[in-house]
């Protein structure tokens, strides 16, 4: 795939809003091909960096829109995209972080994005995978998924949990304001939906925990890591997180500040089955996966359901099959949710 960036768009003091197929490429010139392989999982032979946009598979803005917001750069990003039409290139960008910005829709503008919400149905905007680390290694065992069947589903949780009526109305309220200030032309970011997402998870934990229809591996925190600070504390709570998803066959997977969910990938990255309340969240390659195949489907407007949805799931299977759909979601981010795997798919995908 022979990719092309206009180099007057890119900031190398921004590294961290750096389109994430540009990252293994825009390196030192002394960065070997193997400590790319190695480090990102992409190689040279696979994706090449060329001169002009009109040799290009792909034309790429180089760094995500909330760095052309914030520095008033918005000009220039949208002449390049003006300047990409007129040789009938589509142009891939990103909107970062946990609160996307507010852009402009152009008929060759594809926008991947981890957050925001799908009935907005802005113009080319596609579900992207947050890129993670592959921590399989350090846990798995003779076979890396195997999972024992038990009568109940096993569900675990490791993270932050704040049933707190305070905490939620300070964290609605925070919201609120920053939704006004956009809507009053102030911010430049999109309004986000009012709700505390810390409790929203802390709520659906308790009625997970108080139901006889499911086992729980549930380890609260009241802060985010734990709160933890030295090297040997965060690696214990990391080792904690990973151990809690392997040793459950169902992870619950809820937004945080941004609607998506980390964890979401991290579960089916340890070939485990996320149980994932959907809140109008973008998924990657929708046209593409049939994601109720692959999880536990909870609409947000049930989730007062959310054992019983999990126990009927359960109950259909058996523990062929539950081995199965561990495999399979294990095979399925492997195949499209790495870095390679997602922009390969999407690139095939949209060939014809």
């Amino acid at each position: 795939m022979k990719l092309y960036y206009p180099e007057n768009l890119y900031n190398k003091n921004y590294r961290g809003q750096l389109f994430p197929l540009l990252k293994p490429f825009i390196k030192k010139e002394n960065f070997s091909d193997l400590q790319r392989q190695q480090l990102y999982g992409v190689s040279e032979e696979d994706y090449k960096l060329v001169d002009s946009s009109k040799d290009a598979d792909v034309v790429v803005l180089p760094m995500a829109w909330n760095y052309y917001v914030n520095n008033k750069q918005l000009k220039e990003a949208y002449q390049f995209i003006r300047e990409a039409a007129k040789d009938n290139k589509m142009v891939w960008s990103w909107n970062a972080g946990d609160y996307g910005v507010k852009i402009r829709d152009f008929n060759n503008l594809k926008v991947f994005r981890m957050s925001g919400y799908t009935s907005n149905l802005y113009q080319g905007h596609e579900g992207m995978p947050v890129f993670i680390q592959d921590r399989l290694q350090e846990y798995k065992q003779q076979d890396h998924v195997q999972i024992e069947y038990t009568h109940k589903p096993v569900v675990g949780f490791c993270g932050q949990a704040n049933a707190s009526i305070f905490n939620s109305y300070w964290e609605k309220l925070k919201i609120a304001t920053k939704n006004l200030q956009s809507y009053l032309g102030l911010s430049a970011k999109e309004p986000q939906a009012i709700l505390s997402s810390t409790r929203l998870r802390a709520n659906l934990l308790s009625k997970l925990s108080k139901s006889n229809l499911i086992t729980d591996q549930f380890i609260l925190r009241q802060k985010y890591r734990a709160g933890v600070k030295t090297k040997a504390e965060k690696e214990k709570t990391t080792h904690e997180f990973y151990q809690n998803i392997n040793d459950s066959q169902y992870v619950l997977c809820v937004r945080g500040a941004g609607n998506f969910s980390v964890r979401f990938y991290e579960t089916l990255m340890m070939g485990r089955i996320p149980v994932y309340i959907h809140t109008d969240g973008y998924l990657p390659l929708a046209n593409k996966i049939d994601w109720k195949k692959h999880v536990v489907w909870v609409d947000g407007k049930n989730l007062n359901q959310v054992d019983k949805i999990l126990g009927n799931f359960h109950r259909k299977i058996d523990e062929d099959q539950l081995l199965d759909l561990c495999k399979k979601n294990r095979e399925l981010w492997e195949k499209h949710l790495t870095l390679d795997g997602f922009f390969k798919s999407y690139y095939q995908m949209n060939l014809k």
